[in-house]
C-alpha cells in the first residue's frame, strides 16, 4: 500500500478523534526496516520490530468496513509478522475511551503494564488516558 493510502485509510477511520496521519508521516515510517504494514485499504496494521520488542504504531480500519472481522485479522497478522522478524514481546498504546479498540486488545490478550495520564486531548479540553498494554508474543 502506498502512503497515501495508508494516510486515506488512517483519516477516515479516526475521524473525530484528532489528526490523521500524513502520507508523509507514513512514508517516514516505511522507510525503516523495522516497520512493516500487514492488510490492505479497508484496514491495516503498521507496526515495528527492533532486536526482541514489536510495537503497533497503529491499528485502522475504515469505517465502512468495520464489524467484519478485519481489525482482529490484522492484529493476527501483526502479531505473527513481529514474531517472524524475532520479536517476543510486543507493547501497543490505545485510547482509553476507545471501547471497540479496548474490547479488540482484550479479546487478543493484551494486558494493561501502564498508563500515561491525560495523554489524548479531546474537545472541550478534556484528555484521555493512553492505555500501555503489552502481549507475549513468543
Amino acid at each position: 500500500m502506498t502512503p497515501e493510502t495508508l494516510s486515506a485509510t488512517h483519516a477516515r477511520a479516526f475521524a473525530g478523534q484528532g489528526r490523521g496521519w500524513s502520507a508523509a508521516e507514513f512514508a517516514a515510517l516505511l522507510d525503516s526496516p523495522y516497520t512493516f504494514v500487514v492488510g490492505d485499504a479497508r484496514a491495516f496494521a503498521l507496526g515495528r520490530a527492533i532486536a526482541d520488542e514489536a510495537e503497533l504504531l497503529t491499528l485502522a480500519t475504515d469505517p465502512g468496513h468495520r464489524r467484519a472481522g478485519l481489525g482482529r485479522a490484522c492484529l493476527a497478522r501483526f502479531e505473527a509478522e513481529a514474531k517472524a522478524r524475532g520479536a517476543v514481546r510486543g507493547f501497543l498504546e490505545v485510547a482509553a475511551d476507545n471501547a471497540a479498540a479496548c474490547a479488540l486488545y482484550a479479546a487478543a490478550r493484551w494486558r494493561k503494564c501502564a498508563c500515561r495520564a491525560g495523554y489524548y486531548p479531546r474537545a472541550g479540553g478534556i484528555a484521555v488516558d493512553a492505555l500501555i498494554l503489552e502481549k507475549h508474543l513468543g
